[in-house]
């Protein structure tokens, strides 16, 4: 079983978003038995909330159901538990790479490392912004998941 773990700040929006998008995904490919998804945040502001409602209508809109999940706390041992840690962005990166034991080392990455092509590195925090800032991020992720899934056949299936 492959693990995979995205990271924001608060997990109500943006690693919920790339938590359902790849999970779709992966269902939609028939890898669920094969891969898992899950999404935590470096800041415990929102500790047992779900996502935020307009990340939860952004993604119905589009099929993805995210109203199952609830935020946690990103915990030491999610490096040794997950294959893959992905932070949403650098700010989220460079927390966790403080906290990120060497031999973890390959598993941290921007999460936008597996979609190049985009141009930037960062998934915007939609949290403060217009509702349309939500269907961004899910674009964003949608192609950064297919990177990523390509990538996890390539060096694991």
């Amino acid at each position: 079983m492959i693990r995979v773990l995205f990271v924001c700040t608060g997990n109500i929006c943006r690693s919920p978003t790339a938590e359902g998008v790849f999970r779709a995904l992966l269902d939609a490919e028939g890898l669920g038995r094969a891969i898992e998804a899950d999404s935590a945040g470096t800041h415990g502001y929102h500790v047992g909330d779900p996502p935020d409602t307009r990340s939860q209508a952004a993604a119905a809109r589009r099929g993805i159901d995210l109203s199952g999940q609830r935020s946690r706390l990103f915990g030491a041992g999610d490096f040794e538990t997950f294959d893959y840690v992905l932070a949403m962005d650098r700010m989220n990166y460079r927390t966790l790479s403080i906290a990120c034991p060497a031999r973890s080392r390959g598993r941290l990455s921007l999460f936008l490392d597996f979609a190049p092509s985009l141009g930037f590195d960062e998934v915007p925090d939609p949290y403060y912004g217009a509702e349309d800032g939500f269907e961004e991020v899910l674009d964003i992720v949608e192609a950064a998941s297919g990177g990523l899934l390509a990538a996890i056949r390539e060096t694991h299936l």
